[in-house]
């Protein structure tokens, strides 16, 4: 089968390993997928020394946030790993929104973070490797700002604490666990994504706002329109055409930063 070798099926449901302290949990779950774990593994630490970020920035990893990583081996074709974003950011918006006053406005912002407040409170990073056999292993790696929250950042930022929640890590790693288990079986190894984009556009911030893209290379102004069916934002430019781009970081209009 495509010079794939046979690999041990996990047992149904999730594993769990519960760290002290470790320098990253996305580290040890692509450590143990290399080392042939069959996935479905979520490890959790209680304390991260080296928490990392999207594009290679650092997360903050005291004591009493969240740190949680999910291991998936094959989860789905590489073409559709697009659309996992989608499911990842609607299981951590659906454990946040479990622990807060009902008052309290919380929103997905493209890709893939949870506003509370309009401030953010979580990182999500996925990171893929391939493995030897031709298996393809997936880390999603989730971070929540509960009783911290960094003292410089790119954007606006919260933790729970400040907006009233009283959740402990291991009672949001409980929401998260079962969310996490629901939305990855709608998303159906991404045939159900059209699901999760409707559900997506419900609990999103900005859709019609005028926002700035900071791409790797360049910036791009325009209106955020909307996501399209493998959930990449669509940009609306001045010049009257529409650009789909699958990853950067978003600014509202008076947020830009560099």
């Amino acid at each position: 089968m495509n010079g794939m070798e046979p690999r041990r099926e996990p047992e149904d449901g999730f594993r769990h390993i519960e760290l002290d302290e470790t320098q990253s949990t996305n580290l040890e779950c692509l450590e143990r997928a290399r080392n042939g774990d069959p996935g479905n593994l979520w490890i959790t630490a209680r304390r991260q020394t080296g928490g990392r970020a999207r594009r290679g920035r650092s997360w903050v990893s005291e004591r009493g946030n969240l740190y949680a990583s999910l291991l998936l081996i094959d989860p789905a074709p590489l073409e559709r790993l697009a659309s996992l974003p989608l499911a990842v950011s609607l299981a951590v918006y659906d454990a946040v929104r479990r622990e807060l006053p009902q008052d309290v406005d919380v929103r997905i912002k493209w890709p893939n973070d949870v506003l509370v407040e309009g401030c953010k409170t979580s990182g999500i990073l996925l990171e893929g490797e391939l493995l030897k056999g031709g298996h393809h292993a997936l880390v999603i790696g989730c971070g929540i700002n509960i009783a911290h929250k960094p003292a410089e950042a790119l954007y606006p930022v919260t933790s729970l604490a400040e907006r009233g929640a009283t959740c402990s890590p291991e009672i949001l790693f409980a929401r998260l666990y079962e969310s996490m288990d629901r939305l990855l079986k709608i998303w159906n190894r991404g045939e159900g994504t059209s699901v999760l984009v409707e559900q997506w556009k419900q609990v999103a911030v900005g859709i019609g706002a005028p926002v700035t893209v900071n791409l790797p290379d360049r910036s791009l102004q325009g209106v955020f329109s909307g996501i399209d069916a493998q959930g990449m934002l669509l940009l609306d430019l001045p010049d009257g055409s529409r650009q789909a781009i699958a990853a950067g970081d978003v600014f509202f209009l008076g947020q830009e930063r560099s």
